[in-house]
């Protein structure tokens, strides 16, 4: 399941999961995230792309690794309108195959 937070790339860079979102004509899921660097890019991936293992020196490493819920004050500024989000009542998305 992809949760809400902050993840790290194999790479190393910190990544925001925003939401989950779904193509509209094949229902497959993908992952908006974030960086939390740089001009803090949004991005999207498939999901099942986003949660996959790779190889990578001949070590197998998750391509995004879950490090904790966003800390507004640490990760980002609260958007215009603001107020900070409660992150125990954020959904868990379960991961599904598509055809």
């Amino acid at each position: 399941m992809i949760r809400k937070g902050r993840y790290r790339h194999f790479k190393g860079n910190p990544y925001e999961v925003v939401d989950i979102a779904r193509h509209s004509e094949t229902q497959e899921e993908y992952v908006v995230y974030r960086a939390l660097y740089g001009e803090r890019g949004l991005w999207v991936r498939p999901a099942a792309m986003f949660c996959e293992i790779i190889e990578r020196d001949g070590r197998r490493m998750a391509r995004f690794e879950f490090v904790g819920e966003e800390d507004a004050g640490a990760v980002s500024a609260p958007r215009s309108g603001g107020g900070s989000i409660d992150q125990s009542r954020l959904p868990l998305y379960p991961m599904t195959k598509t055809p």
